[in-house]
Parts: C-alpha cells; structure tokens; sequence
C-alpha cells in the first residue's frame, strides 16, 4: 500500500511538473504573439478597408470558437446570459477591438500597443469618479502611467498637425476607456459561466454589426480587391491572433497564479516597438523608450494595487 501512494505522489509530482512547464510555454507564446497583432493588424488595413477587414476578422474567429465549443459540447449560455455577452460584444469588439485595429491604419503599430496598454490607468479614473479610496501606488502608477505618455507624445507633437494622426489617436484612447468599462462589466456580470465560449459570440455578432455599418459607410471593397497582403494579415490575426493564443492565454490563466500569467502584458508593447522598427521601419526613439518604460511601469503598479479588487482582464484592449 505505502508503494502505491509512493508511485502516485511521483507521478502527480510529474503530471504537475510537466502541466506547468507547458503553462510557461504558453505564457511565452503569449507574450510574444500577441505583441506581433498590432502589427499584423496594421499590414492588414493598410491596403483595404479598414472596417471591413475588421469585420472578417472577427466573424471568421467568430464561427471558429462557436465550433469548437459546439464539439466540445459545451453548455449553451442562457436567458440573461445573451444580454451580458451582447454588452460585451458591443464594449469589447465592436467599439475596443474595432477601434484600435482601425486606429492603426493611421498611427505606428508600436505607439498604438504601448497607448493600449494604458488601459489599467481609466480603471483608475472611473474607480476614482465612483468615490472609492484608492491605494497610494494606484495613484503613482497613474500619474507615471500618464508622465510616460506625455514623453512619448512629445516625440509627436508635430504630427499632432495631420488629421488623421489625431483621428488614429483618438480611436486608440477611445478603445481602452471602453475596454476598461468592458472589464468592469465582465467582473460584475459574466462570473456565472464560460466567458471564453462567449467570447465566439462576442465575435460573431460584432462581425456582423461592424460589417453592416461598414457597407452603411461605404467601408467597403469587394473580396477581390482586397489585397493578398490584407488576406495574409487576416488569416495570422484570426488564427494565431484570436484562436491560438487566446487558447494559449486560457491555459495560461487556469494552470499560473495570475500575478505571473500577467506578465505578458508588459512584453506585448515592446515587442511591438521593437517589430514596427524593424519590419516597417517605425520611429524609434530615445522618447519612445524612456516613455514606454515609464508608462509600462506605470500600468504594473495599477495593476498591483487593484488586483486584488478588480478581476483584470488582459492589460490591452484584445487586438
């Protein structure tokens, strides 16, 4: 008897060596390939129509995880359940993914990552506009956050002049505030089943919603005059970009502590500094690290501080 709980105290030893060396796997994929989306998505709007390569995206990515759940024979959500995934739909892809993704047709893929990962600072503010005490490290973690952008934009006060710098800019920031809402709302609504599940419904309505407006707006193009650069693009976005690593995240998440699976979100925005620069030859400047780093450290302090009370999602709008 005592050799047999011997053997199965050795092999759980190994079973759970084995499942965390896998979860540090999928961190570092994580951390990586999340950070080449941003600028994945910018090779894909470059050439096409921004709205509509947007709308592709998500429906395809869409219908790819409704099917996987489906033969996995997952529970279906049910009653209110609907109403909480439409909210998030409308907060995480129509308006947080759509915004930024089309943001980048017009701003440095890396500027765009590091203004994405600024999104723990609004949790800040709205905590702040709600009248709740916030710890003093959220509060320098603001202020840093907020001093690293500032550096960095000073690097770009003259392209503030063009039009559409400004227009990317905005769609950026407007992207966070509404992740950061997105993030609130999945702490207080969607607790009771599978987010991950939802999350192909989230696509799938927002594909379908962001393509009806992009037909309204005239966003549009026919399949065939859409690049097959764009077409490369998508097709690294949908799969490695919404389907891999977000299953990589998932693993990540139910076999790391949280403090550690987090980490990818710093790594994400350096490594799309660092891909823009030398793919694309994006601007990369003393102002840009100095500010990056700020701002990163910055959102780590935010994140410390609230972790604790606020159930954080990924440390970026899902791009």
């Amino acid at each position: 008897m005592q050799k047999y709980f011997t053997q199965k105290y050795y092999a759980d030893k190994r079973q759970s060596t084995s499942t965390k060396n896998k979860a540090l796997l999928a961190l570092v994929w994580v951390s990586i390939f999340w950070g080449t989306t941003w600028l994945a998505s910018k090779e894909a709007v470059q050439n096409a129509p921004a709205l509509q390569v947007i709308a592709i995206r998500q429906l395809i990515a869409g219908v790819l995880y409704i099917g996987f759940f489906i033969f996995k024979k997952h529970p279906w959500p049910k009653g209110k359940q609907w109403v909480v995934i439409l909210v998030l739909s409308f907060l995480n892809f129509m308006l947080s993914n759509a915004l930024s993704t089309w943001g980048v047709k017009f701003i440095p893929s890396g500027l765009a990552a590091i203004v994405g990962a600024i999104f723990p600072l609004w949790l800040v503010i709205i905590t702040m506009f709600k009248g709740k005490r916030l710890p003093r490290q959220a509060l320098l973690g603001l202020m840093l956050g907020f001093g690293g952008v500032c550096i960095i934009f000073y690097e770009h006060l003259k392209d503030f002049v063009n039009p559409d710098f400004r227009f990317g800019i905005m769609l950026s920031i407007c992207a966070t505030i509404s992740w950061s809402f997105g993030t609130l709302y999945t702490k207080q609504e969607a607790i009771n089943f599978n987010p991950y599940f939802s999350l192909g419904f989230q696509m799938l309505f927002s594909g379908i919603i962001v393509l009806s407006f992009a037909e309204i707006m005239g966003n549009t193009a026919s399949v065939s005059d859409i690049p097959a650069s764009s077409w490369w693009a998508i097709s690294y976005l949908v799969v490695i970009g919404s389907v891999l690593t977000f299953a990589a995240y998932i693993y990540t998440l139910q076999h790391l502590p949280t403090a550690l699976a987090s980490i990818y979100a710093y790594i994400n925005p350096i490594v799309a500094v660092l891909l823009g620069a030398l793919l694309v030859n994006e601007k990369l400047t003393i102002f840009i690290a100095i500010g990056g780093a700020i701002t990163i450290a910055g959102v780590y302090l935010v994140n410390n501080s609230l972790k604790k009370k606020i159930i954080l999602g990924p440390a970026e709008p899902i791009n």
